[in-house]
């Protein structure tokens, strides 16, 4: 195999790539918030947090963070112009009432179907409950993850059925990792680009199920 991993960064403008102009986002805490940084200025994309923001920006420079302006991972964000603060509880009744377009949360899990897990292991120090991940994968009209494809043992992390807890069923529609970007369908998966130099039996291979072309 010849092939080169798409960096955090190389990743996250591959996800900004295909947001459509005039889109709604929510961007998971983890790598999803590097998304931000790689939409084009030219392009309106409103977006936002559940903590209570609509309208962020990139991230900003160093030595210019407010820690009163952050997003629900804590990290201090910017604010584009016309951008708004607004009530925890209207946050989540915009993610509960299909007005995003699109969300973009982290995995530890996917299935070939599009069944989510990506708030816990089992692992003593996890977090405790799933908290508002799956109002954010049911709610939105799309969900995407970003995800490394393999974990540190080198196990898939698309897999044909999901062994940890759900966060969602059938929800994921596509996964944007470091090797590949895929789709998820009611007949699995099926493979819309991947990293120069991996083939597609390649790829098969490392996520040991079969694969389809778009």
């Amino acid at each position: 195999m010849s092939y080169t991993r798409r960096s955090k960064d190389e990743l996250a403008a591959r996800v900004a790539q295909d947001i459509p102009e005039g889109a709604t986002v929510n961007l998971g805490i983890g790598q999803p918030t590097l998304v931000a940084n790689h939409i084009p200025a030219s392009r309106e994309v409103l977006l936002h947090s559940e903590n209570g923001i609509l309208g962020m920006g990139p991230a900003p420079a160093n030595g210019l963070e407010d820690y009163d302006l952050i997003n629900a991972g804590k990290q201090p964000v910017t604010l584009l112009p016309g951008g708004a603060f607004f009530h925890h509880a209207d946050s989540f009744a915009m993610m509960r009432g299909g007005h995003l377009d699109i969300c973009v949360l982290g995995a530890f899990q996917v299935s070939a179907t599009g069944d989510l897990a990506n708030w816990h292991t089992g692992e003593p120090e996890a977090i405790p409950a799933v908290g508002g991940a799956m109002d954010l994968a049911i709610g939105a009209k799309q969900t995407w993850v970003m995800m490394d494809l393999l974990t540190k043992q080198g196990q898939s992390k698309l897999v044909q059925a999901c062994s940890y807890p759900l966060t969602g069923i059938g929800c994921v529609k596509r996964v944007y990792t470091d090797l590949a970007t895929l789709a998820c369908t009611p007949q699995g998966l099926e493979v819309i680009d991947a990293v120069p130099g991996l083939s597609l039996e390649e790829l098969s291979l490392l996520i040991g199920l079969p694969l389809k072309t778009v």
